[in-house]
Parts: structure tokens; sequence; C-alpha cells
């Protein structure tokens, strides 16, 4: 594209995670140009750097974005509220034509991973961007389904208590039943757990993430770490401190000496263990925060890819 044909987005909530966004955006010269930035808040952080930056702003939320001058050029919204206020504002957006990114835990429109499931969705008019948690294993889960049947996967997000705002607190259900949902639904697990953790250390530690898998039977491990790396490798494009912690473990489980479940009973297969760490980019928040930078950074992604293959849809029709 170019610039005359990029993309205006608007986003909405200027928190941590809106002002990420918006600057990631802003640093980059793809497809993607942000239009407007929607708060409730008129001296929120966000919102002034916003105004700093250029970027047409309003304080009075989704009200305020669709009276805009610029708003019946904006293409594209992404949602960096909450759960609750997703509803609300999809419910005032959902017949405007515009496209809806929701970077919270509602689940309202189908759940997108973009290196799993993108290509399935790029013309739904409302994607959930699942949780950072879930953007983070999901693909590993995933990966692993891709060598054996995953009968339960479980994940462990531990994440710096000073990156979790408010809207971060006030969903901790819905991020934990939204990851474990998306374990099932995207990753292909027939059983999905997820655990979060608020980690007060001082100084603050990076987002680390740990996935177990329990594959039936005895599949072949070569063929597993392979895919874990190449997944790995694909979500590293777009967040570039996405790396495997350590080696992949393996251990195997017969039935002389069983796995126990509470819910299921006994195993017998393969437990897969995959360590994940993220550092971030620091746009805004420091490099720490990689629970932040794979959520902005997943959205940004799965934007961009929108925006072409509507651009060349378009082109196509001409």
């Amino acid at each position: 594209m170019t610039s005359a044909e990029r993309w205006p987005v608007a986003i909405i909530g200027t928190g941590t995670i809106g002002t990420d966004l918006m600057m990631k955006i802003a640093a980059d010269d793809g497809p993607l140009t942000v239009a407007a930035m929607v708060g409730i808040d008129a001296d929120s952080d966000g919102l002034a750097r916003a105004r700093r930056m250029g970027v047409p702003t309003t304080a009075d939320g989704v009200a305020g974005l669709l009276v805009m001058p610029d708003f019946p050029e904006i293409r594209l919204a992404f949602d960096a509220t909450s759960a609750a206020g997703h509803r609300a504002n999809w419910t005032a957006l959902r017949n405007s034509g515009i496209r809806m990114l929701d970077l919270t835990p509602a689940s309202i429109g189908p759940f997108c991973v973009p290196v799993v499931n993108l290509d399935g969705h790029l013309d739904a008019p409302n994607l959930n961007m699942v949780t950072c948690g879930g953007q983070a294993t999901v693909p590993i889960v995933a990966a692993v389904g891709k060598a054996g049947i995953v009968s339960y996967a479980e994940i462990v997000s531990s994440i710096s208590a000073r990156t979790a705002g408010p809207g971060t607190r006030a969903n901790i259900d819905e991020f934990v039943e939204t990851t474990a949902a998306a374990l099932r639904v995207v990753g292909g697990a027939l059983r999905g757990k997820a655990v979060m953790i608020l980690n007060p250390a001082d100084p603050p530690v990076v987002m680390r993430n740990t996935v177990y898998c329990l594959v039936d039977g005895d599949p072949d491990r070569h063929a597993i770490e392979e895919a874990i790396h190449e997944m790995a490798g694909r979500v590293a494009a777009y967040v570039p401190g996405y790396r495997l912690k350590q080696d992949v473990q393996f251990e195997a489980f017969g039935s002389d000496q069983p796995l126990y479940l509470p819910e299921t009973g006994k195993f017998i297969g393969t437990r897969v263990t995959v360590m994940l760490e993220i550092t971030g980019a620091g746009h805004y928040l420091p490099p720490y925060a990689g629970n932040l930078d794979i959520m902005t950074s997943a959205a940004k992604a799965t934007a961009e890819r929108i925006a072409t293959h509507a651009a060349r849809r378009a082109g196509a029709a001409t």
C-alpha cells in the first residue's frame, strides 16, 4: 500500500495497551495509520501522547468517535478497554461497517491467534485477540497437536504486577476462562486450563509462560520439537522478544506408572513441557512488559493482514 492507501484505524482505550499500540503503528510504515485515539479521561497520558503526535482525539468515548469529522473514513477499530467496555462499544459500532479487533477477553467474535487461524477469519466483522497468555501459548499447543492428540493442555502465565492496569485486574476471571477456551478452540486441545500469576517481584521480571501438553501414546518427539521451533519462529517474526527459555522437555507415562488427573483419572502417554520468555520492545512500558508487547503486536499484525487482504480483494474486483 502507498501512504495514500493506508487504512485509517481508531484505538479505543488510552491505557497501556491502547497507548503502546498507537506508538507501534505510528513508528511503522505499514498499511495502518491511527486516525483517532478514543478515551474517557481527558487528562490520560494516552490522549496527551496522541495529541503531541498529531493524532485526532476524543475524551467522550465511542459517542465522541461517532461524531468525529473523519469517522466515515475509519476502516477498523481496536478495542483496548475491558470486557464490559467492549460489549457496550460493539453494540454502538456493529452497524457502522467498521471492523473491530477486540483486545479484551469479551469473547464476542471468533478467537484469533494470527499464526494459527487468522486465514479463516479475514472477513470477520469482530475478532477477539484472546489474551496475552493465549497469544503466547496457543501457538505452542497447536504446534504440539500437529504430531499427536493433545488430550489436555495447561498453561501458567506469569506477568509483572506493574504491567497489570485496572482493566487487566478487573478481567482476571475472564482472562482465565478465555485463555482456557482458546487452548481448545484454536489450539486444538481436548481440554484446557489456564493459570495467571501477577508477579510482584522488584525489579520487575519479564513475562514467562509454561505450557504443559499431555499427548496420547508415544508421539514423534523430533517432529514435536521441530513444530514448536518453527511456530516460535513465526511468532517471533512479529514479536521479536518471543523465545523458548530452554529445550523442550518430554516425560513418558506408561501403564505401570500412569499420571493421575483429578477430573479424568489415569493418563498414559507423553507430557510435553515448553517454557517461554517474552521481552517487550519498550515502546511504552519497559522491556519487562512482554505481555503488553505480544498483545499489541498480535493485534497490529492481524490488522495489517486484514488491510492487505481487503486491498487485494478490492484490486481483484476492479
